[in-house]
């Protein structure tokens, strides 16, 4: 499977961006789907994350109620909606998939995307 990343680029704090992550080779049915990020000179973090049993959501505290992720099995993509961005969101945001329905720690995710660089900078 691959998955491309996209949507990143560079936004005032305070504005919003839309990640999307799309797979090809493999469908989304029953796999759980995630976001996380790295910003330079820190270890990678997890973002969020979406089950597919009933669709419930994870995010890490830093976020919550900013950041909002989906998923469209039809099209093989899901989404990081980001609102209300602060310079601490700047990273390079990365995509992954989990061919199981929960989420999972992030050493069990089976493929990752290349990232996608989002700045958060007046």
């Amino acid at each position: 499977v691959q998955l491309q990343a996209s949507g990143g680029g560079l936004v005032q704090p305070g504005g919003s961006l839309r990640l999307s992550c799309a797979a090809s080779g493999a469908t989304l049915d029953t796999a759980a789907v995630g976001w996380f990020r790295q910003a330079p000179g820190k270890e990678r973090e997890g973002v969020s994350c979406i089950n597919s049993v009933d669709g419930k959501p994870y995010y890490t505290d830093s976020v919550k109620g900013r950041f909002t992720i989906s998923r469209d099995n039809d099209k093989n993509t899901w989404y990081l909606q980001m609102n209300s961005l602060k310079p601490e969101d700047t990273a390079v945001y990365y995509c992954a998939i989990r061919f199981w329905e929960l989420c999972p720690e992030e050493a069990e995710y089976d493929s990752w995307g290349q990232g996608t660089l989002v700045t958060v900078s007046s």
